[in-house]
């Protein structure tokens, strides 16, 4: 992990499209602008551990739908 430190209005650059932005330090909390491409996806950490809980609970369910359906088709 590389880490960094930085001021309000100070900025990261990650390759030459992302750009990470100090906006406020209040206390404990640090708010931050992220500017990136749109096909880039952008999510905080809960989030993406949700998401990627929620798609590989349906992956499974689907799976076992599938193997349902082969059974009762006899494949």
């Amino acid at each position: 992990m590389l880490i960094l430190s930085r001021k309000t209005d100070q900025s990261i650059k990650i390759g030459d499209d992302i750009t990470i932005t100090i906006i406020e330090l209040h206390g404990d909390q640090v708010k931050i602008g992220v500017e990136a491409p749109r096909s880039v996806k952008v999510f905080r950490q809960e989030v993406f551990n949700a998401i990627k809980t929620e798609n590989t609970a349906a992956a499974t369910l689907n799976t076992e739908k599938i193997s349902d359906l082969s059974k009762i088709l006899g494949k």
